[in-house]
């Protein structure tokens, strides 16, 4: 039987990303290729190159092409209380649990340019347990990395992160958190506080620490069954017992090979206990 061969656009792609990662470490070669083609197809148009093979020439010689590359490959769409329902429930699920430890690991895993790292700031601070915390929010993408630091974005968005703020819960005036300057919002610098910013690379890194919370949130979705199974186990050997993983409204540990080692903590919030 004649198997059909694969498109040379899919086999340079492959290419593609094995010679990113042979030479700069960064490895994608586990991403949906759907997702991975779309976002290659719209850089190649931005950078007005023809074949996927030129723009690994480009990316091989170029550090500042690579680095606008990382950029378009890496999805950084996220908002302040993303999701506010979620956040509610962990106000009423979860921080009951996280009362009874006298110091609480979060890591934030995927968190691009740090609006739910603040978020869950905010909502720690307002319960009185961020003193006892100490938040890892990390990506792979230095260049977000250095944006969540800065804890500065748009002011235009701050009407609409009120209103997500309140569904969640919030207890104080939203624009407390935060100094209007210009065009931006500044938020307080006591939020950063506990927090730690770092590159890891769930596709390739280790676990770094034993945490009482995991947040992972809109991040698997863009990984293929391969890599995705790599990080379910990562999380899982990371997570204390009885620690807390939260995803994204379309992920979940079904058909994982760790489903049975959690319970959910709230129906339709994919919020999840470690058992024992």
């Amino acid at each position: 039987m004649n198997l059909p061969k694969p498109k040379l656009e899919e086999i340079e792609i492959q290419l593609l990303l094995e010679g990113i990662y042979q030479y700069y470490g960064y490895d994608f070669r586990n991403y949906a290729l759907s997702s991975l083609k779309r976002r290659i197809q719209s850089f190649m148009r931005l950078e007005d190159l023809a074949s996927v093979s030129a723009l690994q020439e480009q990316l091989l010689h170029d550090r500042l092409c690579l680095e606008r590359f990382l950029l378009g490959l890496t999805v950084n769409v996220t908002s302040m209380f993303r999701d506010p329902s979620f956040y509610l429930a962990f106000r009423q699920q979860v921080i009951p649990l996280l009362r009874t430890y006298p110091f609480i690991r979060i890591w934030h895993a995927g968190c691009s340019t740090g609006e739910e790292v603040y978020s869950m700031a905010i909502l720690l601070q307002e319960e009185n347990l961020y003193h006892r915390c100490r938040i890892y929010a990390t990506d792979t993408n230095e260049k977000v990395l250095q944006n969540a630091k800065s804890g500065i974005f748009p002011l235009r968005l701050m009407q609409e992160y009120t209103q997500l703020y309140l569904k969640a819960g919030g207890q104080q005036s939203f624009s407390e958190y935060y100094t209007a300057a210009y065009d931006n919002a500044i938020f307080r610098a006591s939020l950063r506080e506990n927090a730690i910013f770092a590159q890891h690379n769930l596709a390739t890194d280790s676990s770094f620490n034993e945490f009482n919370v995991i947040l992972c949130r809109n991040v698997l979705i863009y990984f293929n069954q391969t890599l995705q199974k790599r990080v379910h186990a990562l999380f899982y050997n990371s997570l204390c017992t009885f620690g807390i993983l939260g995803l994204g409204r379309q992920e979940s540990i079904r058909f994982s090979p760790y489903e049975k080692y959690y319970e959910e903590m709230a129906k339709g919030e994919k919020l999840y206990r470690r058992l024992n």
